[in-house]
């Protein structure tokens, strides 16, 4: 009876399909995503269908987004595999990580899944030294802004850099200097800090509005490398008029207000000097004449939230940390001017800016503007390293300031017209 047993056993096992199975290497992939990711949505079919057509390939799904029982073995993970443990999807096989999802990752993924399936790897985890306990997630909270992930510190260095650039804005910088110019000489401070107050949080509105849409458009269509491209393409061109406008101020297509909205502008400022506008009018008036700016002077103003949506939305961030980010995009845009509010509180005195100071930071920021295109180019590595994000801005910053400084005699100082 024994010898029977063990007869038909070595019998199955020569059988040519349980000898194939017995001999093809089992391959082991671990996804991690997000829960209403359309990245991850769009690449859950895929999977499925490597699920279906390649029965030894086993595929461990963990979701991140909306809890954080699998943040730990995903830090681990990444940091041995030597990324950053922030964009989903990512995928873990065969000692390679592939994130995101476009035509080329799946080619990629689906290479890899031949490889192991013919050749064998060992689980991702191997790599990992010995269990690592259960971590809570770093997150920075910040009041009015949200909660931003620690894992990001670079995305998070590169908003507060870009944001302070764009904060340098000459058009945003010259309305807000003319419109308390023209309010301070009222000698009411309550009159100045109500205009200036309700100009900026409606100007920062519809600056975080036209964000928000920027973002949402990047987050479908970024994994697309031609739209990438587009998008470097853009904002080159950008900083190109901006370097130009140093150079050649209204010669040519310029990033400034355009003459004929002047009129406009002028009018509804010098509305709000009125003495006897009531609270509620002067509240009205401000928002209507803040919307009109914040539409006529955006082109002047773009440039940096195309780039700054293009870096966020490749990180694919979750909903909250967007938020987060964007929040933290929008206070430190508003710094600048809400230091130059509280100066015309103090002091009920405003100047104007000056023409070579408003051509200073055209070359500034379109220097940083160029040196930010080409790294969504060329190297979008380099801004997943907090080193890089500082050497690119401070690359720039210096290149910028060595141009002025060499072209400085031939600046006239003036009044800088926007």
């Amino acid at each position: 009876m024994r010898v029977a047993i063990v007869l038909v056993g070595v019998a199955l096992l020569m059988s040519p399909g349980l000898a194939a199975a017995a001999a093809e290497p089992p391959a082991l992939m671990l996804v991690f995503h997000g829960e209403g990711c359309p990245h991850c949505e769009d690449q859950a079919a895929f999977l499925d269908d490597l699920d279906a057509r390649y029965p030894a390939l086993r595929i461990e799904r963990y979701e991140i987004w909306r809890s954080g029982e699998h943040h730990a073995l995903f830090r681990a993970l990444a940091e041995v595999h030597g990324v950053r443990a922030g964009s989903v999807p990512t995928v873990f096989i065969g000692g390679e990580v592939v994130i995101g999802d476009s035509p080329r990752r799946r080619a990629e993924l689906l290479a890899r899944v031949l490889h192991c399936l013919e050749h064998g790897c060992d689980d991702p985890r191997a790599r990992l030294a010995a269990p690592s306990p259960p971590a809570a997630v770093g997150r920075l909270s910040l009041p009015g802004v949200g909660d931003i992930d620690l894992a990001r510190q670079p995305l998070v260095l590169a908003t507060v850099l870009i944001a302070a650039v764009d904060g340098f804005n000459p058009c945003s910088l010259w309305v807000l200097t003319l419109l308390l110019a023209l309010v301070v000489q009222l000698g009411s401070r309550a009159r100045v800090l109500l205009v200036g107050i309700t100009f900026l949080v409606t100007t920062a509105a519809v600056y975080g509005l036209f964000m928000l849409g920027l973002f949402g458009t990047l987050a479908y269509v970024l994994y697309h490398d031609w739209v990438r491209w587009a998008v470097a393409a853009l904002a080159a061109g950008f900083a190109l008029i901006n370097i130009k406008d140093y150079f050649w101020f209204r010669r040519g297509l310029s990033l400034t207000i355009p003459e004929r909205r002047k009129p406009w502008i002028y009018r509804r400022m010098r509305a709000l000097r009125e003495a006897r506008l009531s609270i509620p009018a002067v509240l009205g008036a401000t928002v209507f004449m803040a919307l009109g700016i914040a539409l006529v002077e955006l082109p002047c103003t773009a440039g940096f939230p195309v780039v700054w949506s293009s870096l966020v939305a490749a990180a694919q961030p979750a909903p909250g940390e967007f938020a987060g980010l964007l929040g933290l995009y929008l206070l430190v845009y508003l710094g600048l001017e809400l230091l130059i509010l509280g100066v015309a509180l103090v002091t009920l005195r405003m100047g104007r800016l000056g023409e070579r100071h408003g051509q200073v930071l055209k070359l500034v920021g379109g220097g940083v503007m160029l040196a930010l295109a080409g790294v969504l180019v060329f190297a979008p590595a380099v801004m997943n390293e907090l080193q890089g994000v500082l050497l690119v801005f401070l690359l720039a910053l210096v290149a910028s300031l060595a141009i002025d400084l060499v072209m400085r005699h031939r600046q006239r100082p003036g009044t800088f017209r926007a």
